[in-house]
């Protein structure tokens, strides 16, 4: 039986290049000289934590990190942007954000509902951080990425491990 999985994965050479070319620019920008400006990239726990010596200086380093990010191809709906900021010693402050790896179980289920409302010939079931949804025939598949690609313009969809 046809089947693919829809999953949520970004792509961290891509956003490691993205961060990498920001410490650059941060570095060599002169509105931050003598600042404690800086952005770091936690790969394992999938955060990005920005620096900085105030509120407006950590929404600069978000503004630089965001362009450098989009010029690599990163959809900016991967990253979960961090409410509160902490203190660190001194006048530092830091933001920490998330990075968004599988598909939460809410999103999971507005998925699954999307899918049989649609009155394809399709099932999805939720497997862990991954949604599998599997139909009779090719055709009716690529219906489903079609629909979701339409229901879920603003999350950054993959379709992968499609099987005939």
């Amino acid at each position: 039986m046809p089947s693919f999985d829809v999953a949520l994965e970004p792509d961290m050479v891509k956003i490691n290049n993205g961060v990498s070319t920001a410490i650059k620019e941060i570095g060599t920008r002169f509105d931050f000289k003598g600042t404690s400006a800086s952005v770091e990239l936690k790969e394992k726990e999938k955060e990005i934590h920005l620096v900085g010596d105030s509120d407006f200086q950590i929404d600069q380093i978000n503004e630089v990190l965001v362009s450098k990010l989009t010029k690599q191809g990163v959809t900016i709906n991967f990253i979960d942007k961090g409410e509160k900021l902490e203190k660190l010693g001194g006048d530092k402050l830091r933001r920490v954000d998330k990075i968004k790896d599988g598909i939460e179980s809410e999103l999971a289920k507005k998925i699954t509902g999307a899918i049989k409302n649609s009155k394809l010939k399709v099932q999805a079931s939720i497997q862990g951080n991954e949604v599998r949804v599997t139909g009779k025939n090719r055709d009716d598949l690529q219906q489903a990425i079609a629909l979701l690609k339409k229901e879920f313009p603003e999350q950054p969809l993959t379709h992968k491990n499609f099987r005939d």
